[in-house]
């Protein structure tokens, strides 16, 4: 399969079952065959934060939590690290130009500089990708031009 861009709504719902469906569930399956994926560096911060969050509100086990970040650890996950200088023009102007969240615009931002498809479930950074002429990978697992 080809490399992607893998935002965080995707990933977690790897570990909150109430999240998974068709569409994450065929990401997984290209992670667990060796697909490479890239992410920005916000990507392990975002998990980390809603993982330690669900687990202190009873959400997620702490065992679960520990299968998640095993499985995932597993995957050829690449972090693109985004310079200083990239984070206060590229993405700031993503994220002006777009109406994202700074975080958001990070995934654009390497969507970009990789000439990737988009993997994501959220709908204001998937219109965002398609504006700037970001592939997305649809729900069948083919990517959309």
């Amino acid at each position: 399969m080809e490399p992607f861009v893998l935002d965080a709504s995707v990933s977690l719902a790897w570990c909150f079952d109430d999240e998974a469906n068709h569409y994450t569930e065929e990401l997984l399956d290209w992670c667990d065959a060796g697909t490479d994926v890239y992410v920005p560096s916000i990507w392990a911060f975002e998990l980390t934060n809603i993982l330690v969050q669900a687990h202190r509100k009873g959400r997620v086990a702490q065992e679960r939590v520990d299968q998640f970040i095993g499985e995932i650890l597993r995957f050829a996950i690449h972090v693109e690290p985004l310079s200083t200088e990239q984070t206060v023009s590229q993405v700031r102007q993503l994220s002006e130009n777009y109406r994202l969240t700074a975080y958001d615009a990070a995934y654009l931002a390497v969507a970009l500089n990789r000439g990737l498809p988009l993997a994501s479930q959220d709908s204001d950074l998937k219109a965002a990708a398609i504006a700037a002429g970001v592939r997305l990978v649809d729900p069948l697992g083919a990517v959309l031009e």
